[in-house]
């Protein structure tokens, strides 16, 4: 297969997926009632099908590539790919404000011919008459960020309130209700994206059982350079906080910044989710925690949902990876496991 990618590496100080047998099981969580992920779950050995029966070729929509989490994601997509025998075109919309771009991107990589679309969402619903549209003719499987279940066949992912809930809890651990109190800047990030309403439930929830008070919230994409700006003018709008808690970017940004300031001693940071810069930072003690969502093995699992679609051989519809949270006791061995993409691994557009 020839593979093109971009003229660039990201060159992160993080341990590289370990890789796994052609068809070795994966544990992962299955959604009792699919594509709802306020269903309960329970724990599956999920058996990975063959070789796929042809060349089949996906279209692969993401809503960007400026962190590395969704490198990871396209990392593992290519592993599965090359695995099965298939090819994928991948667009990305540039950032979460980017709806009709997305949605303009979306229709032309399937008028291409895409035998299948997995999609990672810009918007929760704001997608809907188009994937209705492409599931008249094709397969619709959902991966990472959640989205309105019209159109789509299956789902590929994790709870993203239980994301939000493990950033909470890592505030509520250290400062129990009752206890002193606490003050938060929260970052956490685009209005209106398919997982933000989500985490911001879940970190809301766990935080309820903490002395902790979020005192100012900024929105927006998960940009550096943005999220740069918005640490920037929470620590002039509220220079006695406690914690910097949020997206990955925001944390990435908090770093250099307290730091800069001379702040690194007073002033926590925790992610709401992994990225090789999340992890170094959790490593120098300079990020509390963070969890993981395994996006390179949401990655692959959303690939194999396509093939199996395409080849009527789709019996589990909804699942994903175990959320971990992870900290400077466990880190070595959450991130030996796969879940980020080996540190000069290049973002690949097309598999052929």
């Amino acid at each position: 297969m020839k593979i093109l990618a971009a003229p660039f590496a990201f060159l992160f100080a993080a341990l590289a997926a370990t890789s796994v047998s052609a068809l070795e099981d994966w544990d992962l969580e299955r959604w009792l009632t699919p594509l709802d992920y306020a269903s309960d779950t329970e724990a599956i050995q999920y058996a990975r099908i063959g070789a796929a029966s042809r060349t089949w070729r996906l279209c692969v929509a993401y809503p960007h590539l400026k962190d590395a989490y969704w490198l990871s994601v396209n990392y593992g997509m290519v592993q599965e790919a090359q695995r099965l025998g298939v090819s994928f075109r991948l667009v990305e919309a540039g950032g979460y404000p980017n709806l009709d771009r997305q949605i303009q991107q979306i229709r032309e990589c399937m008028r291409e011919g895409a035998d299948a679309l997995v999609v990672g969402t810009v918007s929760y619903d704001g997608l809907t008459e188009t994937l209705l549209d492409i599931a008249r003719e094709n397969p619709v499987i959902a991966t990472v960020n959640d989205i309105a279940s019209d159109g789509i066949i299956a789902k590929s992912g994790v709870s993203w309130v239980q994301m939000g809930a493990a950033a909470g809890r890592a505030i509520a651990d250290r400062h129990p209700k009752g206890s002193a109190p606490v003050k938060i800047a929260w970052f956490p990030g685009p209005k209106g994206a398919g997982w933000v309403t989500f985490v911001q439930q879940g970190f809301e929830e766990a935080l309820a059982e903490s002395s902790a008070e979020i005192v100012v919230t900024k929105w927006g994409d998960t940009g550096r350079e943005i999220q740069v700006r918005l640490v920037e003018e929470a620590l002039i709008e509220r220079p006695d906080i406690d914690y910097i808690v949020g997206s990955a970017p925001a944390a990435e940004a908090a770093v250099s910044i307290l730091r800069a300031n001379g702040l690194s001693d007073k002033i926590g940071i925790v992610s709401d989710y992994m990225t090789h810069a999340v992890f170094r930072g959790i490593r120098r003690g300079r990020i509390l925690s963070a969890p993981t969502d395994f996006p390179v093995l949401q990655g692959k699992l959303a690939i194999e949902q396509a093939v199996r679609a395409l080849e009527g051989k789709l019996e589990i519809t909804h699942a994903g990876p175990r959320v971990v949270i992870v900290d400077q006791d466990n880190l070595d061995e959450v991130g030996s496991d796969g879940s980020l993409a080996p540190p000069a691994f290049q973002p690949v557009f097309r598999l052929n």
